[in-house]
């Protein structure tokens, strides 16, 4: 199949950093390539793929530092008509820009697929049932419930290449926060988990302007010698720190449509507690790989029993279920059931 993927490019594919759904891409796009498709990669400049690469700019927009990095700045809507524009190059169109592409999607002539990478709130539910000719794939059973009147065609779970990931069967002495501090991850949880515990938590996370008065609220006033802001982490640093963490702390607040992290912490051996909130059940084996809790309270309750936690049953399930042939296998199926209807 010619097959176009076309990715974000707030972020390089891979990241270098922070870059859940960039990750996602490159892992399936590395796939495809190497089942024998002949795909085209629609990414920022920097990127690095096995694909053909078309860019609209030399380099991810966060080190260029453009305004409106997460809005529709001009580099972010040249790179989606840019796909669109050649859609006769293509048998199928595999967007990941949500409703970033969608408009685009639904006049295009080649079939489109869009895999929603965010949470469907309101407004989001109103203009994917607007535009309903794109077949969209969610990352979640609980994603897609939550957006009914959508043209789903069916959920496929992230995959990523994670053989190579370091384990480490002997846990360390501290917890571990990966991702963004914002509210809607919830890092002030996690911060009342160590100290409830009295165990030191390392926080990797990158933080944004418009979070900063979560942080100077939340966050900043509790930060000492145990409760560490390190910043944003590549990712040799992060596996490694998931690798040695006694657990790894994910309180989000909002209807996570799948969590990323998770299988990769998993993947590391690391046990997962996580505030049961969207996908987590689905992606977390509930007293085999973690624990999936209600609130702070249980939380601590399940840290203060993370010993009972098997790493290399982690390890197994996360190897097993988010794999990425499992992911292709899923897309490939999908593509294929669209361009024989």
């Amino acid at each position: 199949m010619k097959i176009a993927q076309v990715a974000p490019i707030i972020e390089r594919v891979p990241p270098k950093k922070y870059g859940g759904t960039e990750r996602v891409v490159y892992a399936l796009t590395e796939e495809l390539v190497r089942r024998g498709h002949k795909v085209t990669l629609f990414a920022s400049g920097d990127s690095i793929t096995s694909a053909s690469l078309r860019s609209v700019y030399p380099k991810c927009l966060r080190e260029a530092k453009i305004k409106d990095l997460y809005g529709l700045n001009v580099y972010t809507l040249m790179n989606v008509g840019e796909a669109y524009q050649v859609q006769e190059k293509f048998d199928i169109i595999h967007d990941h820009t949500g409703h970033v592409g969608l408009p685009l999607a639904n006049i295009s002539k080649t079939p489109a697929v869009i895999t929603m990478h965010g949470a469907f709130d309101v407004e989001m539910r109103k203009i994917f049932k607007s535009f309903g000719k794109p077949h969209i794939v969610t990352i979640s059973q609980m994603q897609a419930k939550h957006a009914p009147d959508i043209n789903h065609i069916g959920t496929v779970y992230n995959g990523l290449d994670m053989e190579g990931f370091p384990f480490s069967e002997k846990a360390g002495d501290y917890l571990l926060y990966v991702g963004r501090i914002s509210m809607e991850k919830g890092v002030h949880h996690a911060i009342q988990t160590a100290i409830n515990l009295n165990l030191p938590l390392i926080i990797a996370a990158k933080l944004e302007k418009v979070d900063l008065p979560y942080f100077e609220e939340y966050v900043g006033p509790y930060l000492s010698d145990t409760i560490r802001w390190i910043g944003e982490v590549d990712e040799a640093e992060r596996n490694e720190l998931m690798s040695k963490a006694l657990a790894f702390l994910h309180p989000v607040t909002w209807p996570e449509p799948f969590g990323l992290t998770l299988i990769e912490s998993m993947a590391c051996g690391c046990p997962v507690v996580a505030f049961n909130k969207g996908s987590i059940s689905e992606v977390v084996a509930h007293g085999k790989t973690g624990f999936v809790v209600s609130d702070l309270g249980e939380m601590i309750e399940a840290v203060a029993n993370i010993n009972q936690i098997d790493r290399k049953e982690c390890r197994r399930h996360a190897l097993e279920n988010f794999n990425v042939q499992k992911m292709t296998d899923g897309y490939e199926k999908i593509y294929q059931k669209i361009l024989k209807s």
